[in-house]
């Protein structure tokens, strides 16, 4: 018997062991330390999962929209009364400092918000009179059992923008969470449960790359939302489409902002203090890439920027008033370590070096201080490549078309921004980069859950976007009816229409 902690699947509305024999190591970022052990699902376990779903569909399905609204009403109150529960749990098993993990639950409830207008939203369209006697009207429906695969970088907030609509809409839900954070997404099954969900209708089931497969191939998975890393997203777009499947799949990022001569580069420090350095840059839409118009403009702002990042509060992350948490896992810091390593390899200037970092008590912890790194270039592996760690490189240009080029060559698409006090610059920056989500004098601009969160180029994958009116659209398909009631007074026509 293990002496840790083992987690579960949750299952038709219980938790339920692992039976493949085969378990995950879950850490403690902050300690560096073991905590607890995944249960790694087998393919006829997942299946197992698939078949729960499958028999609890015809049933959600047919409750009432309205119905559907009121548990994910109560569900949301619950959210926000375990809001602190649901951070803690993100703290333990990723790292992020307290005060983000708060934050991070909040937007994903904030989705979960949004989906308690599907009454309204799920409504269909009306034309009536199109004929002598015929009506047509359309109308939304589910599309079964849907299949959602996060990440490790927010294990509340993805699960509840995948979660919310799908579920709201009739969907039935078979959820695999990363196995590096699995715990909040559990809890996030049980809480919907707790609200009322019907057993069965949203599922978690722990595991690797066997549970992604059986997902990605069982014909009863009719839909696949996904984040991840850029190979991964490639993989299973092109394995699910293959199989007939509907499929959303985001994958990673290089953001810049770019930094006009007439910005206040005291905002923009402070912009990036938190873009590049939250959450300890284990995020799609950090700022990794600081593009300065004018080698004046990058000589004042890493003057401003290096003091402070060499004063980051970085520590535990249960611990209160800190910058910066822990990386997820010891493998993950020697990669973006690696990249660190590469940037002056390839003729960069390392301004500040935060691989000495050392956290006082916690010497066994996954930390990083953070890096600040000069004289990037564009065909550097480093600027190429998504780092995601606390790493912010500085690049120079002469100007803003040379700048603006930059995100818009980049192979990623995900997210922008400008600083600039010159609105037909923004205006004309926002219309013409290449890029799917755009910030004017913000630094992260992830769209509120009444919008939709998606990238561009090698950055998503699919036609349809993350939450919003998009994620309406992708959890249901369309069903248009042509009626004719019979009235003795109206002669119905039903001959291809003849221009007279």
């Amino acid at each position: 018997m293990s002496q840790f902690t083992q987690l579960s699947h949750y299952v038709n509305g219980e938790r339920i062991a692992g039976t493949s024999g085969r378990f995950g190591d879950i850490y403690n970022p902050s300690k560096g330390a073991k905590a607890s052990e995944v249960p790694l699902a087998s393919k006829s376990e997942v299946e197992a999962a698939i078949a729960i779903a499958q028999d609890a569909f015809p049933a959600w399905a047919a409750t009432s929209v309205l119905a559907r609204s009121r548990i994910m009403t109560k569900f949301v109150h619950l959210l926000y009364e375990h809001q602190h529960e649901l951070a803690t749990l993100v703290c333990n098993e990723h790292g992020k400092v307290i005060e983000d993990a708060m934050g991070s639950v909040l937007r994903g409830i904030e989705v979960a918000e949004f989906a308690c207008g599907a009454p309204h939203q799920q409504k269909g369209e009306f034309s009536d009179g199109v004929a002598r006697g015929i009506d047509i009207y359309s109308m939304r429906k589910p599309l079964g059992v849907v299949a959602g695969i996060t990440p490790f970088n927010f294990p509340a907030m993805i699960p509840l923008w995948m979660a919310g609509m799908a579920l709201v809409t009739g969907n039935t839900v078979v959820m695999k969470p990363s196995e590096k954070d699995p715990s909040c997404p559990l809890r996030l099954a049980e809480l919907f449960v707790e609200a009322g969900g019907p057993p069965g209708v949203f599922n978690v089931i722990n595991g690797d790359k066997e549970a992604v497969d059986t997902l990605l191939n069982d014909e009863r998975i009719k839909a696949v939302s996904f984040v991840g890393s850029t190979p991964i997203a490639q993989y299973v777009y092109a394995t699910a489409t293959a199989n007939g499947k509907r499929c959303q799949a985001m994958g990673g990022a290089k953001n810049h902002m770019l930094i006009l001569p007439d910005a206040d580069l005291e905002d923009v420090a402070n912009a990036l203090m938190g873009a590049a350095y939250g959450s300890a840059g284990e995020r799609c839409m950090a700022i990794s890439v600081g593009v300065c118009v004018g080698d004046e403009v990058a000589d004042k702002l890493i003057d401003i920027l290096k003091p402070r990042v060499e004063a980051l509060r970085i520590g535990n992350s249960t611990d209160t008033g800190l910058e910066m948490g822990p990386l997820v896992t010891k493998e993950h810091r020697e990669k973006v370590m690696g990249y660190i390593q590469m940037a002056a390899d390839e003729g960069s200037k390392l301004v500040v070096d935060g691989r000495g970092f050392v956290c006082e008590g916690h010497e066994d912890g996954f930390f990083l201080g953070g890096s600040l790194i000069d004289q990037v270039k564009p065909d550097m592996t480093s600027y190429q490549e998504e780092i995601f760690g606390p790493v912010l490189q500085i690049m120079r240009v002469g100007s803003f078309e040379e700048g603006m080029a930059l995100a818009t060559d980049h192979p990623y698409g995900n997210g922008t921004s400008i600083f600039t006090k010159n609105g037909a610059a923004a205006r004309t920056f926002a219309d013409r980069v290449e890029v799917g989500m755009v910030g004017i004098n913000v630094p992260i601009p992830v769209p509120l859950a009444f919008h939709s969160f998606g990238g561009w180029k090698a950055s998503a994958f699919g036609d349809h976007n993350q939450y919003g009116m998009e994620g309406l659209r992708f959890y249901t398909k369309v069903k248009t009816v042509t009626a004719r009631w019979q009235d003795s007074g109206v002669d119905a026509e039903f001959s291809m229409p003849v221009l007279k």
